[in-house]
């Protein structure tokens, strides 16, 4: 009877503390805008599907047309392309990948199909929700489905950019 008791009292503190925890907890609103300072942007940390992501594409290698056909191989993969054009600086990396506050989410699907060596870009004053894909000298070829899945897995969730906060609901 005494064994019943103890446990039975130490069921209720148990409870107590868990319920104190709950109450107290001062990260409940951690990765939300709530905890925001003022004045920083919502990023958009949604992993978006190819079809809802917006791009436009930009070549600054000496091959020329080849904006375009990157394009079709993104149009391919159901991504909405936007505009298509060469950008007056040459860059040597694979590719620079240009967005703000709300492409977070979009550049990250992005990177996967440079497998995670495209440079971000991030401006924290842009408004819109397309990505400048700016191809440069480095630059082959897009990933396979499975490179990009991979690449995807390797690099984990989209993660707000420094000086912004994740948006408290995904569009």
């Amino acid at each position: 009877m005494r064994a019943l008791v103890v446990v039975g009292l130490l069921g209720v503190l148990a409870l107590a503390f868990v319920v104190t925890a709950i109450i107290r907890d001062t990260q409940g609103k951690a990765g939300t805008a709530e905890g925001c300072p003022e004045g920083w942007p919502l990023a958009d940390v949604t992993l978006h599907e190819p079809k809802d992501v917006k791009i436009n594409v930009f070549n600054t290698t000496e091959e020329p047309g080849r904006a375009g056909s990157v394009a079709d191989d993104f149009r391919n993969r159901k991504f909405q392309v936007k505009k298509v054009g060469n950008d007056p600086k040459e860059i040597d990396d694979v590719a620079v990948l240009r967005y703000g506050p709300k492409g977070v989410g979009s550049a990250h699907l992005l990177q996967a199909y440079f497998l995670n060596n495209a440079v971000p870009g991030y401006d924290e004053k842009r408004t819109d929700d397309v990505v400048d894909v700016v191809l440069g000298n480095g630059f082959q070829q897009l990933a396979t489905t499975t490179e990009v899945n991979q690449s995807l897995g390797d690099i984990g969730a989209p993660r707000a950019p420094k000086g912004s906060c994740p948006s408290p609901v995904a569009k």
